[in-house]
């Protein structure tokens, strides 16, 4: 079957109307409409579904990759041959964010090796695709960002930020102890997150261990003590994944002939490009379930998300003036989680 020539004026009408994400498949929509004589109401329907479902992708996109997340680490590529043991019902219970919608906490706890990192940040892209903010960090890093922001009298901004992101997700939590301004830092963030947002902590260590890591004891009681019990405890054990990543020399190959130069940066690829299948989406069943979670409108422009807003914008673009290097990663008048709506190229 050809696909039919476009009409160029129509072509024209959709890029003026910032609709050019309907283009790569449009030729072919409109063939199968003709073909199966389509009402052209159910025609416009199937090509604005189209849109949102690219936008909605892209948007997802751009919140994975702002809350630092890695795009590997996905539930669908959960090792379902790795030898762990977990409470799977749990899991299912886990990965329909009920829990995120009821603003409760997750503990992921288990020895080294085992998968915490990457079941958390599973569940934070399925997080962003429903809509939430999220933010990812190692503990220690994040402690340290807070320690740096008092030379520059950032850390009212960059509390305020951790404190009202939708999902925080904190990985390899109490790996030492902390100190005087660290502890009274994350006393204050758990605290403050605690029955208003979800924290999601990942930890070798057991919640009864994580006192002692703190450099005030009361603090540390207070602040674990309304943390896990407001949390669900999911608890990962077995052997560690890492030594069947362990690179083996018969797996290789011969050598090359000359030493393999340094191979060029991936190129990243603008959301606008992504083609959508012209038949019905498959769907993947995984060892992981996964449900549809509840959609949630992402806050946009609040009265009470407007100082928040202020703050966002500092983190993504710095000064607020050069949003236009971000342009890379979206290819549409978006509403940028900073406010900035200025059209981009």
């Amino acid at each position: 079957m050809t696909a039919p020539r476009v009409d160029p004026e129509l072509v024209g009408a959709l890029k003026r109307l910032r609709l050019g994400g309907l283009l790569p498949t449009l030729a072919e929509r409109l063939e199968l409409a003709r073909v199966h004589h389509t009402p052209y109401q159910d025609v416009l329907l199937m090509l604005l579904r189209d849109e949102i479902a690219r936008r909605d992708s892209g948007a997802s996109e751009r919140r994975a990759q702002q809350a630092g997340l890695d795009s590997d680490q996905v539930l669908v590529r959960w090792d379902p041959t790795a030898k762990v043991t977990y409470d799977r019902s749990l899991v299912a219970e886990l990965s329909s964010l009920r829990f995120v919608a009821d603003r409760r906490n997750l503990t992921i706890l288990g020895p080294v090796g085992v998968g915490k990192t990457h079941f958390s940040q599973g569940l934070g892209h399925l997080c962003c695709e429903a809509g939430y903010q999220v933010r990812f960090s190692r503990a220690d890093a994040l402690l340290r960002s807070l320690r740096q922001s008092r030379m520059d009298n950032s850390r009212e901004a960059l509390m305020t930020a951790l404190v009202t992101v939708d999902v925080l997700i904190l990985d390899d939590f109490a790996l030492e102890p902390m100190g005087r301004e660290e502890s009274r830092d994350l006393y204050q963030l758990l605290v403050e997150r605690n029955g208003r947002f979800s924290t999601i902590i990942t930890s070798n260590r057991d919640t009864s261990e994580w006192i002692a890591t703190f450099d005030d004891p009361l603090l540390a009681q207070s602040a674990v003590d309304r943390f896990k019990n407001n949390a669900y405890d999911l608890i990962i054990e077995g052997e560690s994944y890492r030594p069947r990543l362990k690179p083996k020399l018969e797996s290789m190959g011969p050598p090359p002939a000359t030493p393999v130069p340094k191979p060029p940066a991936p190129a990243r690829r603008a959301a606008s490009t992504q083609r959508l299948p012209i038949g019905p989406t498959p769907v993947t069943s995984t060892d992981l379930p996964t449900s549809e979670p509840a959609r949630r409108t992402a806050c946009s422009a609040t009265a009470s998300g407007s100082a928040i807003a202020a703050v966002r914008k500092s983190q993504l673009c710095g000064t607020g003036k050069h949003c236009a290097s971000l342009a890379t990663i979206t290819s549409r008048n978006t509403p940028w989680m900073c406010g900035n709506t200025a059209a981009l190229p």
